[in-house]
C-alpha cells in the first residue's frame, strides 16, 4: 500500500524584524569581538591564492567554479561583490589576463566561495576558464571589491531584483544570503533569459521560492519567441511587467544586473513607475554611465587598504598577523617576506604545466634603445606632457583629465573595455612621472610596483613617459 502525503496548512515562521548580516554587530562592537567573528567580517580586500575544489555546470552556457583560499582563511565579502582573478591564458611565462567575476555564493558559508562564468565563444578568457579550470587549479585573486551589495542591516528589507543573463550571479549571492538569514524580508526577483532552458540556477531558485515565503521568483523570455508551454513573461522588460510582479516597486530597493542595454532600459522604466534614483543600484561594466558615487569612493579606499596590507606583509610578518584575526583561533598561517605561506593539506595542482627540469631557458632579448621623446610631434593643449614611446607622440594634458581618453583622442592605441578601472584591459607601463589612480580592482599591487597603471582611471600629476 502506497501512502499518499497530503499537504496541510503550515503557519508562517515568526521572525525578528528586518535583515542583519552576521558581521554587522561585530563591526559596531566596542567589546573586543572574538577572533572567529572578526575573521568573518568583510573588512577589506586582500590579494590571495585560491584553489578550485569543484566545478558545477549550469544552464545557459554557464559554469560555477567553487574555490577555497590556499592559506586556509575564510573569504569574507558582502553579497553582490566580486573578485578580480588573474588567468594564465597565454601560459605561465606570460602576463596573466585579469577579469572580474561576481561572487555567486553566500558569505554566510565563507570557507568556500563561488564564481559563475558564462562562456563567450568569441571571448579570450571565458572559453579558457571553462576548458582549463578544474579541481586543483590554483589562481591569483584580489578581493572582495565592489559597492553593489546588500546593506549590512536593513529594518525594512523590501527588494526588487532584476537580472538578465549572466547578471543573475550577484543576485544569486544576495538571494542565497537572504534565504540563509533569519529576519523579515519581502523579495521579488524578475529574471530575463534568452531561451526557456537557459536560466542558470533555475532548480535552486524554484526550491528557494517553494520553501521561503519571503522570496518570489518570476521568469521572462526575450523577444526571440517562446515555446508553447511557456508560463512566464515574454518580451523585453516593460513597466507593465514591473507593475505586475511588484506593484509597490516605488517602495522597494532595486538591485539590477545585466547587459548595458538592459540596465539602461531598466533605469528609465523604474523612474516611470515612481522608483527614486536613490533606491536604484546597478552593476555596470561599461564606461558610458557614471555608477554610484559610493562605488568610486569604496573601491578607491579598497585599493589603498589592499596596498597597505601588502606593505605590512613585506615589512613585518608578525605585525601583519596581529592585524589579521584568526578564524576560531586555529588559523595561524606561516609568513615569509612575500606574504602568507600555503596551508597544509592536499597537494595543489598548478593552472598550467611547469617547465620541465633541464629545459632550455629562452635567451634574453637585446635591450632596445629608448626613443628620444623630444623629437616627437606634440598635439593637444594642457599644462603637462605625456610622451608615448611606442606611438612616437607627445600629448598635452591637464591634470584633471583621464589619461586614456586624451591618449585615444590623439591616436594612441590602448585597448580598453570597462573604462572604470575594473577589467584591467587598458593596463600600460609608466616609465617616469607621477599619477593619481582610483582603480576598482583591475590591477594588483605587484603590477603597480612594476610600474603599471590603468590610464582609464588615472590623472597625471607631472610630465610622464609611457610605454604605449
Amino acid at each position: 500500500m502506497i501512502e499518499v502525503l497530503t499537504e496541510t496548512p503550515v503557519q508562517e515562521p515568526q521572525r525578528i524584524r528586518g535583515l542583519e548580516m552576521p558581521w554587522n554587530r561585530v563591526m559596531g562592537s566596542i567589546e573586543g569581538p572574538a577572533s572567529a567573528a572578526k575573521a568573518l567580517g568583510p573588512w577589506h580586500p586582500q590579494e590571495f591564492m585560491a584553489e578550485c575544489v569543484e566545478t558545477i555546470p549550469e544552464a545557459g552556457g554557464m559554469m560555477t567554479f567553487v574555490f577555497r583560499r590556499c592559506d586556509g582563511a575564510p573569504l569574507a565579502f558582502r553579497p553582490g561583490q566580486y573578485v578580480n582573478i588573474a588567468f594564465p591564458v597565454n601560459g605561465e611565462d606570460q602576463e596573466p589576463v585579469d577579469r572580474s567575476y561576481s561572487l555567486s555564493s553566500s558569505p554566510t558559508e565563507p570557507w568556500t566561495f563561488s564564481v559563475t562564468v558564462k562562456r563567450d565563444a568569441g571571448g579570450l578568457v571565458s572559453p579558457w576558464v571553462h576548458q582549463n579550470v578544474r579541481p586543483g587549479t590554483v589562481l591569483d585573486m584580489l578581493g572582495p571589491v565592489g559597492a553593489f551589495h546588500l546593506p549590512d542591516a536593513d529594518r525594512r528589507a523590501r527588494y526588487l531584483f532584476l537580472a538578465a543573463g549572466a547578471g543573475i550571479t550577484p543576485i544569486m549571492s544576495m538571494l542565497r544570503t537572504i534565504h540563509s538569514l533569519p529576519g523579515t524580508a519581502d523579495v521579488v526577483v524578475l529574471y530575463h533569459g534568452a531561451e526557456a532552458g537557459g536560466f542558470a540556477f533555475h532548480r535552486e531558485l524554484a526550491y528557494i521560492a517553494s520553501v521561503d515565503s519571503r522570496i518570489k521568483v518570476f521568469y521572462a523570455l526575450g523577444d526571440r519567441g517562446r515555446p508553447g508551454d511557456w508560463e512566464g513573461f515574454s518580451g523585453r522588460l516593460t513597466s507593465a511587467m514591473i507593475d505586475e510582479v511588484a506593484p509597490d516597486a516605488n517602495g522597494r530597493q532595486v538591485y539590477a544586473c545585466g547587459p548595458e542595454g538592459y540596465l539602461n532600459t531598466a533605469t528609465e522604466l523604474l523612474r516611470s513607475v515612481g522608483v527614486d534614483d536613490t533606491s536604484i543600484y546597478m552593476e555596470f561594466f561599461s564606461g558610458d554611465r557614471q555608477t554610484l558615487l559610493e562605488y568610486q569612493a569604496e573601491l578607491a579606499l579598497a585599493a589603498d587598504i589592499a596596498g597597505e596590507i601588502a606593505e605590512e606583509i613585506a615589512d613585518s610578518a608578525e605585525d601583519y598577523f596581529e592585524g589579521q584575526p584568526a578564524a576560531f583561533e586555529i588559523y595561524e598561517p606561516g609568513y615569509a617576506e612575500d606574504g602568507t605561506l600555503q596551508a597544509t593539506g592536499l597537494a595543489l595542482e598548478a593552472a598550467t604545466p611547469e617547465v620541465p627540469a633541464g629545459a632550455a631557458t629562452p635567451a634574453a632579448a637585446p635591450e632596445a634603445q629608448t626613443p628620444d621623446a623630444s623629437s616627437f610631434d606634440t598635439v593637444g593643449t594642457g599644462s603637462l606632457t605625456l610622451s608615448f614611446l611606442r606611438t612616437g607622440i607627445n600629448v598635452r594634458i591637464d591634470p584633471e583629465e583621464h589619461i586614456l581618453e586624451v591618449a585615444q583622442r590623439a591616436g594612441v592605441r590602448i585597448g580598453a573595455n570597462c573604462k572604470e578601472g575594473m577589467c584591467g584591459s587598458c593596463k600600460v607601463v609608466k616609465l617616469s612621472g607621477e599619477i593619481d589612480m582610483n582603480h576598482q580592482g583591475g590591477i594588483r599591487k605587484r603590477e603597480i610596483d612594476a610600474g603599471k597603471f590603468l590610464p582609464c582611471c588615472s590623472t597625471a600629476r607631472t610630465d610622464m613617459v609611457i610605454d604605449a
